[in-house]
């Protein structure tokens, strides 16, 4: 029982970078890095070589060996160095009379490793290739042993048939199987979450566009006027005054555009949300008037400010507010109304319309991934806004009913200034 138990915690030590890569990269639109594998493999390799399973005193079996063949798999070999060497050293530290054994079973392995990356990171069949990296892993450690300390493994056969092929098979299955799946996934979805927002942005820019030359025509009208006239000043200079007018309103209307399309950062600062709301507004409303939908904005005269990124709360809004607009698009009278106000220590930001509506079952499936009511849509816009609001530490409440129109409550927690 108590090898059993030995094992099963050097299976919970394999699992140590997949359970840390989600609780650190959970809210964040990036996946894992170098520093993360170094970091997180260090400490996996600490952990398994203090509590190492052994029968004789001096002589440790662990999955070192599989921890450096996941470091240089996802860490390339710079890292996978630094790890072996943290090992080597560990060992030559902890001593007994299989430190020796035991280094020139890591050199042996690690050159195996070496042998294998190139060909597993080009292969489809990843399993198949971490299995066999598990048999030679298990052949060599169990090989130079045996060379060595041929009466010592003899003795105590059974255990080396179970804890050495179970320890590097089972562990090197799990951690590479999982921290791939994670990852994979991990990168699908900051993918279409990259696609869905050009999408939205390509949309917002089309509607842009068609709004840009109502204040240009106005222009041109203007200094043909002022061409037909050019004696009248008065005239002229009132002309002038509503053109400047114009191409400032569209000047900031664009500028607010490219601000919103550039990639996001990773920031937080203190924002106040109603300027970006306004800001929101005046480049989303000609995506609202060629759709027919009055965009209203009622923001609270005090001073609301949250803690966020404000390049990720803007793509926020211009999810939320899109759909809202589409969802009324075919209604008459289709009206979308934005409303800030603060309760206790929370900012609420209402976005409601009166579109088609949602069912219970509409509303449940709401903010899953792939989940659109859109025929067209990926779901993954909403997916992506939840993810970042519940990153800021806020909530999402949701009332809707079909034909009827439905409302978001989007709750923040307040951060006075200084």
């Amino acid at each position: 029982m108590s090898l059993l138990k030995e094992v099963i915690l050097q299976m919970f030590f394999a699992l140590i970078p997949f359970v840390l890569f989600h609780i650190y990269y959970l809210d964040r639109m990036r996946n894992y890095s170098r520093c993360f594998i170094l970091v997180t493999s260090s400490v996996c390799m600490l952990l398994t070589m203090t509590f190492a399973s052994s029968v004789v005193e001096g002589i440790l079996f662990d999955i070192r060996h599989v921890i450096v063949f996941f470091a240089l798999i996802y860490g390339g070999v710079p890292v996978a160095l630094t790890v072996l060497g943290e090992s080597a050293l560990y060992r030559y530290y902890l001593g007994g009379e299989g430190t020796w054994v035991a280094m020139l079973v890591l050199a042996a392995t690690f050159a195996v490793s070496l042998l294998i990356d190139r060909r597993y990171k080009a292969s489809y069949r990843k399993t198949l290739f971490t299995l066999l990296t598990g048999a030679l892993i298990s052949l060599i450690d169990l090989g130079l042993t045996y060379l060595i300390f041929p009466t010592y493994v003899s003795d105590h056969l059974a255990y080396h048939a179970f804890v050495i092929p179970v320890q590097n098979f089972v562990g090197i299955w799990l951690l590479m199987s999982l921290f791939s799946k994670c990852v994979s996934d991990k990168a699908l979805f900051i993918r279409h979450a990259q696609n869905e927002k050009i999408e939205t942005m390509s949309h917002v820019a089309a509607s842009l566009a068609h709004e840009v030359r109502n204040p240009l025509t106005a222009v041109k009208g203007f200094l043909r006027l002022i061409q037909e006239n050019p004696e009248n000043v008065a005239k002229t200079n009132q002309y002038i005054r509503i053109s400047m007018d114009e191409i400032q309103r569209t000047e900031a209307i664009l500028t607010e555009y490219l601000a919103l399309s550039k990639p996001l950062k990773e920031r937080n600062e203190l924002i106040d949300v109603c300027e970006q709301l306004h800001i929101v507004r005046e480049v989303m409303l000609p995506f609202a008037n060629m759709h027919n939908v009055e965009l209203e904005l009622q923001a609270s005269e005090k001073l609301v400010t949250i803690m966020a990124n404000p390049d990720e709360f803007k793509q926020v809004l211009v999810n939320f507010i899109k759909n809202a607009i589409e969802a009324c698009a075919d209604v008459s009278n289709a009206k979308v109304s934005l409303s800030l106000f603060m309760e206790k220590n929370n900012a609420l930001l209402v976005i409601k319309d009166n579109g088609i509506g949602m069912d219970e079952g509409q509303i449940k499936r709401l903010g899953t991934i792939y989940f659109s009511t859109k025929s067209s849509g990926t779901g993954l816009g909403l997916t992506y806004s939840y993810h970042v609001i519940h990153t800021f530490g806020g909530s999402v409440s949701v009332s809707s009913k079909p034909k009827v129109g439905t409302k978001f409550t989007i709750t923040f927690p307040s951060h006075q200034p200084q």
